[in-house]
């Protein structure tokens, strides 16, 4: 490969030095994932796509996912993978926000690893949050919807805060996030049968998806955090992984960068952790048999699109997320951005991979608003 290893960025004022390095990629076949990006031939799909997923998931056995064979029972969300062919490539995308530039980005470089590399085929674990923030969401879950009916055994989707906000109460769609554009765009295609079905699929994945993956190097895998302090002492008693605190803190919690220890405060849906606090969660799970080690998450949409925090030297956290634009929640910051994916490797925090677009593409698939017409920074996004 052509691709340049960069010292990766740690986001650290003291300047600690991190043990691997950033995998910058500028060089990918950017007609061909303009081409792919088209929204036209994805919806002339849909019909196709919807009702081959609507099939896979009537199954009697289910839709059998990457993982699903090792759910404790049909109801376990919280799964510990008992063992994983290190040979088998295994690639985490992080949130999307209807990003499909990114996705189609991220899904050009898995293959072309994979062809240069002549190995297993790959594995894709999706963090969640596909949808909202005013990007091509139904197209983006087209495209999942597609490589799950492929090869359902080498997708696993994790559940995110906008995907679990969503919901459907038989007439229109809500969310309770903000924002929450994609449920608006639902009711406004209300009469349209084929979108309505692709919105109600997107609950059922959801409502089944696991919200965390203990893989069994010790790597911890969800969307936003892990059972935070406070339910310590009943995790430790009951071993209820599945209780809806516990699922709720996988998806909703946030990082800090430095703090040692932050108070939950879930009825504002603002918790934040520490570095010691996934110390103690980490001693936890040991206890109950699942060794933690390092985590990847999405949820925080750090400016370089990854954050390696110094803070946690103990149990190194990484986080990343797939976003090629600044999203409209954004003040600050380019309106190019270079979105990252991670490739797992054995014992260790995963591979970061940062992919540049373009800015032309990057503005063309998503145009920015009248105040974000003059390039922001020709450097972070050139190609």
């Amino acid at each position: 490969m052509s691709d340049e290893a960069a010292p990766l960025a740690t986001n650290d004022a003291d300047g600690d030095a991190a043990a691997s390095a950033v995998v910058e990629v500028r060089d990918l076949d950017w007609q061909a994932i303009r081409a792919a990006v088209d929204p036209m031939p994805i919806r002339e799909r849909m019909r196709s796509t919807v009702e081959s997923l609507e099939a896979l998931l009537d199954r009697a056995e289910g839709a059998s996912l990457l993982f699903d064979s090792d759910r404790a029972s049909a109801s376990d969300r919280v799964i510990q993978v008992s063992a994983r062919d290190v040979a088998q490539p295994l690639w985490i995308i992080g949130d999307l926000h209807g990003d499909l530039l990114a996705l189609e980005a991220a899904l050009a470089l898995v293959r072309r690893h994979a062809e240069e590399t002549g190995g297993a085929s790959p594995q894709l674990i999706f963090l969640g949050d596909f949808i909202d923030d005013e990007g091509r969401a139904l197209e983006v879950l087209l495209r999942v919807f597609e490589l799950i009916v492929e090869a359902p055994e080498r997708v696993c989707v994790i559940v995110g805060n906008h995907d679990e906000a969503l919901a459907f109460d038989g007439a229109r769609f809500s969310s309770t996030v903000s924002p929450s554009d994609f449920s608006e765009f639902l009711n406004a295609h209300a009469e349209d049968e084929w979108i309505t079905r692709a919105g109600k699929l997107a609950l059922r994945l959801t409502a089944r998806a696991p919200c965390a993956l203990f893989l069994p190097d010790g790597l911890l895998v969800a969307h936003g955090g892990f059972p935070l302090s406070d339910l310590h002492p009943q995790l430790l008693e009951t071993g209820d992984w599945n209780d809806p605190q516990c699922l709720s803190d996988f998806v909703w919690a946030r990082a800090h960068p430095k703090a040692r220890k932050k108070m939950p405060n879930r009825f504002s849906r603002g918790s934040q952790f520490g570095y010691e606090d996934f110390d103690d969660f980490c001693a936890l799970s040991a206890k109950l048999g699942r060794t933690v080690t390092h985590f990847v998450r999405g949820h925080d949409h750090v400016e370089e699109r990854y954050a390696i925090y110094p803070a946690y030297r103990n149990h190194p956290v990484l986080t990343t997320v797939a976003l090629s634009r600044r999203l409209p929640r954004e003040s600050f910051g380019p309106y190019e951005r270079a979105p990252t994916v991670a490739r797992v490797l054995p014992g260790g925090l995963p591979q970061v991979y940062q992919l540049f677009p373009p800015a032309e593409l990057v503005r063309e698939v998503f145009p920015p608003a009248a105040t974000d017409t003059a390039p922001d920074s020709e450097s972070e996004s050139a190609p």
